[in-house]
């Protein structure tokens, strides 16, 4: 990317690294996460970076060839701060000592402030005793040379640590956790005071460098891009016809398994609002075909997934063809790609994508997105001037309301969950809680049970409704509503919805639960 200041966080397998990475651009400083084994003098040069993090992990540096920070970073004169193993690594390889401890610290923590340093400067005073977050069964026993305590904590002697000369910083709790309060503080300390940065990496500045990028990249060639409806296909869509015009062309595949009205409004906005050239494939018909009598749920999103392979290169094709593929492809599924540890052992569910698109049509790849993370891409949406209504929409599986449908799949059914689902949003909006719940959703269940309704017996559909809080979709909580709120949505679907005659609240969090039902 173009030259910018930037913040490397070396990788040893944290859960929470990604959310370092998350809190140095919030304040306003670009950072790219690297696994530790392939930093090398090579790549640090090349990268430039301002200053280095290193994250936690889940290894012991007493193990027998535990993973090392690469030499290279404490002779580039830039500052580092280690996070957990991160502390506990560079304390070892400076000379220090790290000791198994049998006075572990899991959660929340305090540390007694102990001496000053430029890390706490303005944010922790000495004689203070502050919160944070631990998660650590080894601890530092003895500090390398130039390296002295400013913070302690009743499991970490050397909970803190600094050497304000080299600027080496370590510190045995997470910071980047919100349990951590002062956490985000601490974090712009090290980039703004401590490394330098001026903060002024910025979504608007991100968006004009992506659009001469792409337009270096493109030339004069063509790119075609698979419009989901969703915002990350969305906001490249923009971004791309802003780069190069009319040599993007767009191709939106209705499955029929969109939400109420949403394949009118995609059409709508691109093809008649920022009149970006669209083909609108309608193959509703082909998809709930293919679908005939399948309920299992992977079965279902490998059929959507191939069958929309085949539908977008055949549509691509009618239109020409083109040099480059357009893909939504966001950080952190670059991160997981390059993840040292992998990704993870057990496939819980398959995602739908375009995976193997690129092959088949010969294709070369444009990633706008490929650097930024979901809250970004919908900060950059609206630089570009999508509607605040429609970046800030809840996330939409690629397979649809299909796998909100557990069973077979009908058209009739598709039809009685999606006017469902649009009471149960319309309700959410009208009490001004859609920004406050991360997804919403009802779920059609293939269970029928016995209602009365006009004094007549009933035979129809459980409706299963769906609000849940995150901050990722790693882990996720129910949304408490007021059972009002409950009371009123459900009889909205009962009265309104042929086919329903009960409603349930899923107040299943994630874990054990996944935030979809398939």
């Amino acid at each position: 990317m173009p030259s910018v200041e930037k913040i490397l966080i070396i990788d040893f397998g944290s859960q929470v690294t990604q959310l370092i990475a998350r809190r140095v651009r919030e304040a306003g400083v670009y950072s790219e996460i690297h696994p530790f084994n392939k930093v090398t003098p090579e790549s640090l040069a090349a990268f430039q970076p301002k200053a280095i993090i290193l994250s936690g992990g889940p290894a012991s540096v007493k193990e027998i060839d535990p993973p090392r920070v690469p030499d290279a970073v404490f002779d580039l004169g830039v500052p580092v701060l280690g996070i957990c193993y991160g502390q506990q690594a560079m304390v070892e390889q400076l000379g220090g000592k790290v000791e198994t401890s049998e006075q572990r610290e899991f959660g929340r923590a305090m540390v007694d402030i102990a001496g000053d340093c430029a890390l706490f400067d303005g944010v922790w005073e000495v004689g203070a005793r502050e919160q944070v977050w631990m998660s650590h069964g080894d601890r530092v026993d003895a500090l390398p040379g130039g390296f002295h305590a400013v913070g302690v904590s009743e499991g970490a002697p050397f909970a803190a640590i600094a050497d304000d000369t080299r600027r080496f910083y370590g510190v045995q709790f997470h910071p980047e956790v919100v349990h951590t309060p002062d956490g985000a503080r601490l974090l712009q300390n090290f980039t703004h005071e401590v490394a330098g940065c001026g903060g002024d990496w910025t979504m608007a500045s991100f968006k004009d460098q992506a659009i001469a990028a792409a337009r270096a990249q493109v030339g004069k060639g063509r790119v075609i891009c698979g419009l989901s409806g969703g915002v990350d296909s969305s906001v490249v869509a923009v971004l791309l016809h802003e780069a190069i015009g009319d040599q993007l062309v767009c191709v939106f595949v209705d499955t029929g398994m969109m939400r109420m009205g949403e394949a009118e409004e995609v059409v709508g906005l691109f093809r008649d609002h920022y009149n970006i050239p669209l083909v609108h494939r309608n193959a509703a018909d082909l998809f709930i075909g293919k679908l005939d009598g399948i309920s299992d749920p992977e079965q279902k999103r490998k059929i959507i997934g191939a069958t929309f392979i085949d539908v977008f290169e055949e549509e691509a094709e009618n239109a020409g063809g083109a040099d480059f593929l357009a893909q939504g492809t966001l950080y952190p599924d670059v991160i997981e790609s390059v993840s040292f540890f992998g990704g993870p052992s057990v496939t819980i569910k398959s995602h739908h994508n375009v995976g193997g698109l690129p092959e088949r049509m010969n294709m070369d790849l444009v990633e706008p997105l490929r650097e930024l993370f979901k809250d970004e891409v919908r900060a950059l949406g609206r630089e570009l001037g999508l509607p605040d209504s429609f970046v800030g929409r809840h996330p939409f599986p690629g397979p649809g309301l299909a796998i909100r449908l557990p069973g077979g799949i009908t058209a009739e059914k598709l039809d009685i969950l999606r006017k469902a689902d649009a009471i149960y949003l319309e309700e959410i909006r009208s009490t001004g809680l859609y920004d406050e719940i991360w997804q919403a959703f009802a779920v059609l269940l293939p269970v029928q049970t016995v209602g009365v309704m006009g004094d007549a017996r009933t035979y129809d559909f459980v409706c299963a409704l769906r609000a849940v809080n995150s901050t990722d979709g790693m882990t996720a909580d129910f949304y408490p509503f007021d059972m009002d709120f409950i009371g009123r949505v459900a009889n909205r679907i009962i009265n309104e919805v042929n086919g329903i005659n009960r409603v349930v609240y899923d107040i299943t969090s994630k874990p054990p639960g996944t935030i979809e039902w398939e």
